[in-house]
């Protein structure tokens, strides 16, 4: 079965190579000397031999080829990118001549631009893909569209998830090994956003940050997030032992209420969250370490999600939040 992960890989593969295709088949149509739909045609094939398999190393090898490739000292990491990149620049822009597809002639005519063009098309492709790939491909398209150039109020929902003994585990392990552990976790993590179809706000330490939009808490998926979180990271249980001698495991919680977003920032910007809800879904956090509770939600996230049938509430003491003019009701959510 696949993931959503999969899925949203497949997506940014399949949209990627549509409009890489649309932009070659304009270039192949203003080189071309033959009849324009020939030359459409030639922009498209080679936008289909080039930019297929630049675009499945760059978005199907993140978690696997390209890893272990990063782990290289950084010429060595991107003198073999680049390499890759030739070879396969270049084996496409002759296939088209191998396949008869244009005639030796052309070929020599446009040789010189179709390769400073599929050079531009592949680092213009990869700079959009490593900028998504570390703001979140959701903060890039509303940094792109503008949509928080002006502040708003949203209603969202939001989960803190904070590995426990992260101290301990990073002197124990050393940096180094702590910070390929924390790497798997967040991994782990963010496997599970995609599953609930949460967006990953920010990583803080030891903590990750998600946030759903009020049309997406209703069917209660982000009840079931921290949960997932667990079981991805238990059917991973042999490769922490093997790795780290230890699980990880977590705290969470979860709440819902009103925020101002917008862009903030001047020489790095970033789309930040501010208000109340934050402040009191971080006491919260706070309070299930107190109380010993792995996954704490507020009676205000609870009103707006519908309770997922495998997951059980426990009402607790309302809580007293500093900056809240009434204590916050909270609610122990546990597997049935």
């Amino acid at each position: 079965m696949q993931s959503q992960r999969d899925r949203r890989n497949w997506r940014l593969f399949f949209r990627l190579s549509i409009g890489s295709a649309l932009i070659s088949a304009l270039f192949g149509y203003s080189q071309g000397p033959d009849t324009p739909l020939h030359s459409l045609l030639l922009g498209i094939l080679g936008s289909t031999f080039i930019a297929t398999p630049i675009m499945l190393l760059e978005i199907k090898g993140q978690r696997h080829v390209l890893r272990r490739l990063r782990r290289l000292p950084l010429p060595v990491y991107l003198g073999l990118k680049i390499a890759f990149y030739l070879v396969v620049i270049l084996g496409g822009l002759m296939l088209l001549l191998v396949l008869h597809l244009t005639d030796r002639e052309q070929f020599e005519e446009t040789f010189g631009a179709s390769l400073v063009f599929a050079v531009a098309m592949s680092v213009g492709t990869n700079v959009v893909l490593e900028i998504g790939m570390l703001l979140g491909f959701g903060t890039l398209k509303n940094l792109f569209t503008g949509r928080y150039v002006q502040p708003r109020r949203e209603q969202r929902a939001f989960l803190l998830i904070d590995m426990c003994d992260s101290t301990g585990l990073a002197e124990r392990l050393g940096a180094v090994p702590f910070h390929e552990l924390l790497n798997d976790f967040f991994r782990d993590v963010s496997d599970a956003a995609l599953e609930c179809g949460a967006e990953i706000h920010k990583y803080v330490g030891d903590e990750a940050i998600l946030t759903w939009p009020q049309r997406a808490v209703t069917d209660g998926d982000c009840l079931r997030c921290p949960f997932i979180a667990g079981e991805l990271i238990e059917e991973r249980r042999e490769h922490y032992v093997a790795r780290y001698t230890a699980v990880p495991a977590f705290r969470a919680a979860l709440h819902f209420g009103e925020i101002v977003a917008g862009e903030i920032g001047d020489v790095r910007r970033e789309i930040a969250y501010v208000g109340d809800t934050l402040n009191s879904t971080a006491r919260l956090l706070d309070a299930a370490k107190q109380i010993g509770r792995e996954v704490l939600a507020s009676d205000d996230l609870l009103a707006q999600a519908a309770l997922p049938p495998e997951i059980r509430a426990e009402k607790l003491p309302t809580l007293s939040v500093r900056g809240r003019s009434r204590p916050l009701g909270v609610s122990a959510l546990a597997r049935a």
